[in-house]
């Protein structure tokens, strides 16, 4: 039998109905007019939908291109309610939304385990959201494709960076790195902080990015280490904060996409 993982936050973080997360999701994506190849990374946020979809939905419009030649996205993001130490892959051989079933790529999980910071925990997994909210967008914008899911805990930017390269792959596989940036600042600050955190991810920066910088901190700072050793390039495609999409600007979370590219854009 084929061990699931179900959603967590369906109706919250985003719609219960099919119906009504495919509309939504294609809202967000179909407003974006952008003829930039497909990058090999993806950074973007992961709160509810009313807050970072629109900033999520410029991110993945990027990839529609790659619709047929996707086919595994290497999908990481930290761990908000489990401790753990290193990198937690799961069990499961499916995560489901209510768009349907994304296949885990178990091979590639077994390549990553071979990895001395890589271990598996459902329990991190279970109630985590950071990568669940991303599934939707990616069945959107793809057709048969598997994910690699990696959950970030007590660990550094070299042991992601050693992950991420084991399972860089080709044409074949994308990067998707799952972060919010500031959170809880007066809209101003946040402003000001999340563009001090753009400019560190745009000139590959790794030290330049604390976790109070970004929740997703080591992902992205595996994802620029990496990035730098193959001389990559970065281009910001958003940034904004909740208090721009849907919440008040007393205490602001902020959200950005940015893209990252094997060669110049």
């Amino acid at each position: 039998m084929t061990q699931v993982r179900p959603p967590s936050v369906a109706g919250t973080f985003y719609p219960a109905s099919a119906a009504s997360l495919k509309a939504m999701v294609e809202s967000f994506i179909g407003q974006v007019r952008d003829d930039a190849p497909a990058p090999k990374a993806l950074i973007a946020p992961h709160a509810g939908y009313v807050y970072s979809g629109p900033i999520a939905g410029r991110a993945y419009a990027l990839i529609r291109g790659s619709r047929s030649t996707l086919r595994r996205v290497v999908l990481i993001g930290p761990c908000h309610r489990t401790p753990i130490r290193g990198i937690a892959v799961t069990s499961a051989q499916a995560f489901r939304t209510p768009l349907g079933d994304v296949a885990v790529d178990l091979e590639a999980v077994q390549a990553a385990l071979t990895l001395p910071q890589v271990g598996v925990s459902d329990a991190a997994h279970a109630d985590e959201h950071s990568l669940e909210v991303q599934l939707p967008f990616l069945q959107s914008v793809l057709d048969d494709f598997a994910i690699v899911p990696l959950l970030t805990g007590l660990t550094d930017a070299g042991d992601v960076a050693d992950v991420l390269e084991a399972l860089w792959g080709g044409n074949e596989t994308m990067i998707a790195v799952s972060t919010d940036l500031s959170h809880y600042l007066p809209y101003r600050a946040a402003a000001e902080q999340d563009a001090r955190t753009a400019a560190a991810i745009e000139t590959l920066q790794a030290d330049g990015l604390g976790h109070h910088d970004a929740c997703g901190a080591d992902g992205v700072r595996g994802l620029l280490l990496l990035a730098r050793k193959r001389a990559m390039t970065v281009r910001r495609v958003d940034l904004r904060s909740s208090g721009d999409t849907a919440g008040p600007r007393d205490r602001v979370v902020g959200y950005g996409a940015f893209a990252v590219y094997e060669s110049a854009p």
